[in-house]
């Protein structure tokens, strides 16, 4: 029984020590609300600011692209026929007009002697009769005839002479090939795709940007990209601009040029750009923590005679770490860039001013 009593006034000990403590608490916060709190006019809410000042801005929009080869081509042969030498070393660079691959071309060349033989034959004849011709030997007609057949084997030794060229495939242009698909002796068809060919330096940044921007890109404008494989920014310069919006995706189509001369970019990369489409010399910018979202529009809070007040602005361009005010600010306004959500109109602030 003893020891139930004994547990009995521990428990009470216990809970009237409890309410003592909850109500010593209370009557402190309560005390130091009425001394003047973050809001109040006892004390300062200690800050951080910055003082707005003109800057140069340079307005960026940054939109993704990819890598093109200056000029590109699959090699493909426009005849059948068996390969009989492959001159070209896989990923090396070659000349333009440089003979790539030879197709086996007996037959078109025993073609030509004949058509040349008959086309000499044919020249003899027609020779003779333009001699008879001018003696009255011969017909007007009978000459035509003879210089028709002339005309006729000139014609198709054209014809065969262009069919031996088709024989022997040679670069289009400089640049560098890859990888080849076909080895001496195998059967080549026009649908067998030899090697890839592109010229790589310079190369093409193909992107696009929204229509709104389309009025602010000019020819010859500079732009700055990287890609993924690379930690390296480059510079490319717009040569080329599409004369229309394209409908479904609400974009400009655009081409750049960039140097490659250590043909570190390759086709089909993924590209980060960014086009300055516009530079302000007397810019107002405040850090992106200083605006408030308010239900019409934005406010920032600055600091005046000591005192907090929250003054709407208007803003332009943001970027990830700044925003320019068009306005509602003026140079050397204090503009509060901490407690922003603590704040209210008229509380006292001790203002730490940082470098903007």
């Amino acid at each position: 029984m003893k020891i139930r009593y004994i547990v009995y006034a521990l428990i009470a000990g216990a809970l009237a020590y409890f309410v003592y403590y909850r109500i010593t608490a209370n009557k402190a916060i309560s005390e130091s609300g009425k001394g003047g709190g973050r809001g109040g006019s006892g004390s300062s809410m200690v800050v951080n600011g910055i003082v707005v000042k003109p800057d140069v801005f340079d307005n960026e929009l940054e939109v993704t692209g990819s890598v093109e080869a200056n000029e590109s081509v699959t090699l493909q042969s426009e005849i059948s026929g068996l390969v009989t030498g492959i001159y070209f070393t896989e990923g090396s660079n070659v000349k333009k007009g440089t003979l790539l691959v030879k197709i086996n071309d007996r037959d078109i060349q025993a073609q030509l002697q004949q058509v040349l033989t008959g086309q000499k034959l044919s020249q003899s004849n027609e020779n003779r009769a333009k001699q008879l011709l001018a003696k009255g030997a011969i017909s007007q007609e009978e000459y035509d005839t003879a210089l028709a057949e002339l005309q006729s084997l000139n014609a198709q030794a054209q014809l065969v002479r262009a069919q031996l060229a088709k024989a022997t495939i040679r670069a289009p242009f400089d640049g560098k090939i890859g990888l080849r698909n076909i080895s001496v002796g195998e059967y080549l068809t026009p649908i067998k795709v030899i090697a890839n060919l592109s010229a790589i330096n310079p190369v093409k940044i193909s992107f696009s940007v929204p229509e709104k921007y389309s009025g602010q890109i000019k020819l010859n404008s500079e732009v700055d990209f990287n890609t993924d494989g690379l930690n390296q920014t480059y510079k490319g310069k717009v040569y080329a601009i599409e004369p229309a919006i394209n409908a479904q995706t609400r974009t400009l189509s655009i081409k750049a040029l960039a140097q490659n001369p250590k043909n570190e970019l390759l086709p089909g990369s993924f590209a980060k750009i960014r086009l300055t489409l516009s530079t302000m010399d007397n810019a107002l910018l405040v850090p992106n923590e200083a605006i408030i979202p308010v239900l019409k529009g934005k406010t920032v809070f600055i600091s005046k005679g000591g005192k907090a007040k929250q003054v709407p602005v208007e803003s332009g361009t943001r970027t990830a770490e700044r925003i320019v005010i068009t306005s509602g600010l003026k140079a050397g306004d204090t503009v509060l860039t901490t407690g922003a959500m603590a704040l209210k109109e008229d509380a006292s602030v001790k203002v730490t001013v940082v470098n903007n």
